[in-house]
């Protein structure tokens, strides 16, 4: 299993999906397909649906594990969405799981307006001063915790230059979009170290299953449950800020991470709104 050999199987998957024709897809007996944390049948929801793929394309892989992973967009009736791919396949390059999150805004629950898709050159070049698999999934973890019931401790390391960029809209060192979300106005470790998530309750089902060596890539997903119960809350500043949260719901979420030099240096995420607290249908296969 090589980089090259990944690739290809992507390129047919997205060839066929454009096609609307799933038959093309070389699929395992028995493969696992999932669109949007619902399992499908092979060729229901999207296949049905797409008009073509997006410009933005985004391709990484992990060949110990034999997965490739691809954020981009696809176009459908409504709207252009965000999208998020991840194929596991097996010796004979047969397809054994598709998991797929596409951000419907029309259907997301949270809008983000004018999206770009631009970061594709930060995140496809090789890593600098690669550290180990163990220790990229260490500190994708470690954002994951600092996320959850953030009170300004950082469990991970950011790069000073660390961007987010979410559902195509950065969302960190953006003043255009800080005139919405005032944070966004601040860095990775600045919005955390000033405790501004505190209504996010559980980072939950995590999961770290794509990881490219190679390009410093950790390709992870997860929930985000929001109770919706806190009001008010103080950031590490000593201001009282109200919650923008007041219902319970979970975000599924796609997150890319790029380490570079033993820190996060970009972040990449997809997600959605889903019933709160909603399983996932991976967690017991």
């Amino acid at each position: 299993m090589n980089r090259t050999a990944l690739y290809g199987v992507l390129d047919g998957f997205l060839a066929a999906l454009a096609a609307k024709n799933a038959a093309r897809v070389p699929w395992a007996k028995g493969a696992h397909v999932s669109e949007n944390n619902v399992m499908l049948e092979i060729g229901d929801g999207v296949w049905n649906t797409i008009q073509r793929i997006g410009d933005y394309q985004l391709r990484f892989a992990d060949v110990s594990t034999g997965q490739v992973g691809y954020f981009g967009t696809i176009h459908e009736a409504i709207e252009e969405s965000a999208f998020t791919l991840r194929l596991r396949v097996n010796d004979r390059l047969e397809v054994t799981e598709c998991e797929m999150c596409i951000v419907r805004q029309s259907d997301s629950g949270i809008k983000f307006e004018n999206p770009r898709y631009w970061t594709k050159p930060i995140l496809e070049a090789n890593a600098v001063a690669p550290v180990s698999r163990a220790e990229m999934v260490k500190l994708s973890n470690g954002y994951f915790d600092t996320l959850q019931l953030n009170d300004g401790t950082l469990h991970t390391k950011f790069h000073p230059d660390c961007n987010r960029v979410e559902n195509g809209v950065q969302t960190t060192h953006n003043p255009e979009f800080a005139k919405i979300v005032p944070v966004s106005a601040l860095g990775c470790e600045e919005q955390f170290k000033m405790g501004n998530y505190r209504y996010d309750d559980a980072l939950r089902a995590r999961r770290f299953p794509l990881v490219d060596e190679e390009r410093g890539l950790v390709l992870a997903f997860g929930f985000i449950d929001h109770s919706g119960k806190l009001d008010r809350y103080q950031l590490t500043d000593g201001r009282w800020v109200n919650s923008p949260v007041r219902r319970p719901h979970s975000f599924y979420i796609s997150e890319l991470f790029k380490v570079d030099h033993g820190m996060l240096c970009q972040i990449e995420a997809n997600f959605i709104t889903v019933p709160y607290r909603m399983p996932s249908p991976w967690d017991n296969l």
